[in-house]
């Protein structure tokens, strides 16, 4: 019998992946730990399945602990005896709440199996919801940017818990960014909003995100070619000449940037490549030395929603 952490995805009931709807299916009880989650869930299972959980709302660490503890208590014996879910949004291993849950049992129940559901999360689901390409060889960094602070370094970021929407865009217009705001993406709890105006989304919602891009990145892809006007005309046959060359014989990476054959820019070979070794260099002004996400941190915000963001 199994203990299983199932991902809804950011809020859309039919974003649930196949496998967790079957689980939630096959689940003797959900468990859901706040009233957003718990909606998605009743898409899937009837109310008398539901098994709710109570946290405070404190930030307390002692409180929380207790109450964690409390119901992993009350998690593990159904665990025991059938199977049973706990559903978060957005991907249990991503800011979320499931995180507390599994160390509580293994700590106090470690008897009890354990198997995690993975769900759509807004990390890549921002893309879609905002109309941007992470285009092949592109960095990413994942930030968070509570109380108007403004993260900067890499190149591009996708900051959660915009709080102060002004306040970060400040930061970040000073240092060179330009910055995309989404609310309540793929979510049918609440208005989905997505602007560059940062003023449009003032009121605090801790299901705020931004994209934040270096105004003067470019990366050109070797199929940006077919957006401009050929100047050779066409061939014989009728065919254009292939564009997978540069004039040097040198060939093109799948992220458009010119290598020499059998190595690419980033000192990778094609033995790498064929053994899924990938490269990645950090731009010169990372701040890799800046302060990390704290993934896990105990939020105790209203209906326990909070601390189990749809990230």
């Amino acid at each position: 019998m199994t203990l299983y952490g199932v991902g809804l995805g950011p809020g859309e009931a039919d974003l649930v992946t196949v496998r967790g709807k079957r689980v939630l299916e096959d689940a003797d009880v959900v468990y859901s730990p706040g009233r957003l989650s718990r909606s998605v869930a009743l898409e899937h299972v009837p109310e008398e399945r539901i098994g709710d959980l109570e946290f405070p709302m404190t930030r307390d660490e002692e409180k929380l602990r207790t109450a964690w503890k409390e119901a992993a208590a009350e998690i593990a014996p159904n665990a025991r005896e059938g199977d049973v879910a706990f559903v978060t949004l957005g991907d249990p291993n991503v800011y979320s709440t499931f995180g507390h849950l599994r160390r509580t049992i293994d700590a106090f129940h470690p008897d009890v199996d354990l198997e995690i559901v993975p769900g759509v999360s807004a990390v890549t689901a921002f893309a879609t919801a905002l109309g941007v390409e992470i285009e092949a060889g592109a960095g990413l960094s994942l930030r968070e940017a509570a109380k108007g602070a403004s993260p900067t370094g890499p190149d591009r970021m996708i900051l959660f818990k915009v709080t102060d929407a002004p306040a970060t865009h400040a930061g970040l217009l000073e240092a060179g960014y330009e910055v995309t705001y989404g609310r309540r993406l793929f979510m049918e709890q609440g208005e989905t909003l997505v602007t560059d105006d940062p003023h449009e989304i003032d009121e605090r919602d801790y299901y705020t995100l931004a994209y934040a891009e270096k105004a003067d990145l470019e990366i050109e892809q070797a199929t940006a070619a077919f957006r401009t006007d050929r100047t050779d005309g066409p061939s014989s046959d009728g065919d254009t000449e292939p564009d997978d060359a540069t004039s040097n014989g040198e060939s093109i990476a799948d992220g458009g940037e010119p290598t020499v054959a059998g190595r690419s820019s980033a000192g990778e070979t094609s033995s790498d490549r064929e053994r899924g070794v990938e490269f990645r260099s950090l731009p010169e002004d990372s701040d890799v030395d800046g302060t990390l996400v704290d993934l896990e941190r105990a939020e105790g915000c209203e209906h326990g929603d909070c601390s189990e963001h749809w990230y």
